[in-house]
């Protein structure tokens, strides 16, 4: 997940270094906090909502953190529930805040199962459920318009971790399905997005919202050292995090004034391109006898593996590929995965998991690449010794 900033966000954030503001306070940072609520409001206005509370912070592990620990403040000794392909960070906080933790199975698109969840929620003892739009791995978007009708017969908080999905809300050409479940993140009662991630910010800034503003009141401390030059609302006093760069937030607001965050614009139609260029290269993937692949990218991740006699044999040639595709210029990532989320048909199952290749299309210009990028992977397969032939 490397996409650079763009050239307005690194020209803003080196401008404010000139100063070097911290947004823990207003008399470290009286423009810059200025700035970030404005860039939060927007955020906020982006899922649809008038009122909130929000600020931003350092990525998604810390403001996933933060939601999480408001979560069990509200609901104290109760269980947080996150689907096993969500990010390893939730299982990771949940520890370190000493809350009680369980992983939901998932569907064969890597979503959670909504069967599973509701039999899990019938049992009791269910604080929040975490809904993943945008599953690091494959990308797959958890069923939160299923999950929300489930809130309905069942008492439990909703917390929607978009850091990486979040910005497809604007994006126009995701299946029926998925934007049902991006329409629904209103319903949750925490939201993160990270835009470090398609947001176009160096990375060190993520995003923390919340639908009721009150939750203020549990964030409030004693610094009588800190907060003396204004009776207006410092943005450390809403976070956990003390020191924070103003620098993101004058980076983000520039960003978010050049590109509006609405659908159609051209903030929006980035991210479709992306989109294009994962089904793209899906529709090239199924095609060719050489691969075996899973669902077709809800975004713009996608994830296949040589096809082999056995898992272990395929695991082997996706690590032979990727390096046979680094040395020509075509840097892949790879990903251990259950084997139920791809269809590996015949292939002789002698372990659990099968280690694939994995592409971030998060890029525009991937859309243009797209072919270019077809024929180096079909050039490191050959290299590998992958065995068949492209149909």
């Amino acid at each position: 997940m490397l996409k650079p900033p763009h050239p307005i966000a690194r020209l803003a954030y080196e401008l404010a270094l000139q100063i070097n503001p911290n947004n823990h306070a207003l008399d470290g940072g009286r423009a810059s906090s200025a700035m970030e609520k404005e860039a939060v409001a927007e955020l906020a206005k982006m899922i649809g909502w008038n009122t909130h509370l929000g600020h931003l912070c350092g990525g998604g592990t810390m403001a996933n953190l933060e939601a999480l620990w408001i979560a069990s403040r509200l609901h104290p000794g109760k269980t947080v529930l996150a689907s096993t392909q969500a990010h390893y960070t939730h299982q990771r906080i949940t520890g370190v805040l000493g809350i009680p933790f369980e992983t939901i199975a998932c569907d064969t698109r890597g979503r959670m199962d909504v069967g599973a969840l509701e039999s899990r929620l019938a049992a009791g003892g269910i604080g929040t459920v975490v809904a993943t739009l945008g599953t690091t791995a494959t990308g797959a978007v958890d069923p939160l318009a299923a999950i929300v009708d489930l809130r309905r017969r069942h008492d439990f908080r909703i917390h929607a971790d978009a850091a990486y999905g979040g910005y497809f809300l604007l994006a126009g050409n995701l299946e029926k399905e998925t934007t049902l479940a991006f329409e629904c993140i209103p319903e949750a009662a925490s939201v993160v997005i990270d835009p470090h991630k398609h947001g176009l910010q160096p990375y060190g800034c993520g995003c923390v919202l919340f639908h009721d503003p009150s939750v203020a009141r549990l964030y409030r401390h004693e610094s009588p050292y800190t907060y003396f030059t204004s009776t207006e609302m410092h943005l450390g006093e809403i976070a956990l995090e003390c020191s924070r760069p103003g620098a993101a937030a004058v980076a983000l607001w520039a960003t978010q004034r050049l590109f509006p965050l609405v659908r159609g614009g051209e903030f929006a139609k980035g991210l479709e391109s992306g989109r294009v260029a994962a089904l793209d290269l899906y529709a090239r993937l199924r095609e060719d006898r050489r691969f075996v692949i899973g669902a077709a990218p809800e975004l713009d991740i996608l994830v296949w593996a040589p096809r082999a006699p056995s898992v272990t044999e395929a695991s082997n040639l996706s690590k032979r590929i990727f390096a046979e595709a680094a040395s020509r210029h075509l840097h892949l990532a790879l990903v251990s995965l259950p084997l139920e989320l791809l269809d590996v048909g015949p292939m002789r199952r002698d372990r659990e998991t099968i280690v694939c290749l994995r592409s971030v299309l998060m890029k525009p210009e991937h859309r243009e690449w797209a072919a270019r990028i077809w024929q180096i992977l079909d050039e490191a397969t050959n290299a590998a010794g992958v065995p068949g032939t492209p149909r």
